[in-house]
């Protein structure tokens, strides 16, 4: 990502809704899909500045992964783990076979070789694991905001599911999320692109529609895997290694 990008989400990412809500999801989908045993041994590979590592070392022992020197020490700070430097596909500074959970939150979508990536993961895990990953969905919603960040593509559950089977691995459970506010969402980004507006979507809101729009998404973790959600921003999926 840009040098700014990193700035800007170590600013903002332990309060704006959108962070506080995906931890809340996030620990919601562990906590009834994976952690059937206490003390796992977890690695969040590119935990950027580590605003993820409190929640998932809850879980189990934590490791952490990060190419960005600066990100790595910031992420040090913020938790109890191990916090490594080490890049997608093939350098993962993890021993094959040592993890019950692996976990990508919004990374694949930044590897050129997406395919690869899932594999050098899908390494690390021992047999029966999980991996927990999150993507930016539909394609008709890219904007500035993906350009910034750096993402090489967003993806459709069909696109990810064909990533995720070209690399051996098995879906557990796949959605979309981030559904509830997908309109508001959607249109912002829309006019930005019919505007040629080149601003990103990383400001602060006021505390009161920050607060609303985290319960509205934060939601969202009672209906992942019970209801269907056909379409959403963002798409979660936990894979089981072989």
């Amino acid at each position: 990502m840009e040098r700014s990008a990193y700035t800007e989400m170590a600013a903002i990412d332990e309060n704006h809704w959108w962070y506080r809500a995906r931890r809340r999801i996030v620990a919601e989908m562990i906590t009834q899909h994976i952690a059937k045993r206490p003390n796992l041994a977890i690695a969040e590979i590119g935990c950027g500045t580590g605003s993820n590592l409190p929640v998932l070392a809850r879980f189990g022992q934590l490791t952490a992964v990060e190419p960005d020197a600066d990100a790595r020490a910031y992420a040090a700070t913020r938790a109890d783990a191990t916090v490594l430097e080490g890049r997608l596909p093939d350098g993962l500074p993890l021993a094959d076979g040592s993890l019950d959970l692996a976990v990508m939150l919004d990374v694949l979508e930044h590897v050129d070789d997406d395919v690869a990536a899932l594999k050098a993961v899908a390494n690390k895990l021992k047999p029966g694991a999980s991996f927990l990953l999150t993507v930016p969905a539909m394609p008709s919603l890219w904007s500035p905001h993906d350009e910034e960040h750096h993402h090489k593509r967003r993806y459709t559950a069909q696109t990810l599911r064909a990533a995720i089977e070209a690399a051996g691995l098995k879906i557990e459970m796949m959605s979309y999320f981030n559904t509830l506010l997908l309109p508001m969402i959607a249109g912002v980004r829309w006019m930005k692109n019919l505007t040629g507006s080149k601003e990103v979507d990383t400001g602060m809101p006021s505390n009161w529609l920050n607060n609303l729009l985290e319960a509205i998404f934060a939601f969202e973790r009672h209906l992942i895997g019970r209801l269907p959600l056909p379409l959403g921003v963002s798409l979660v999926v936990i894979v089981k290694a072989a």
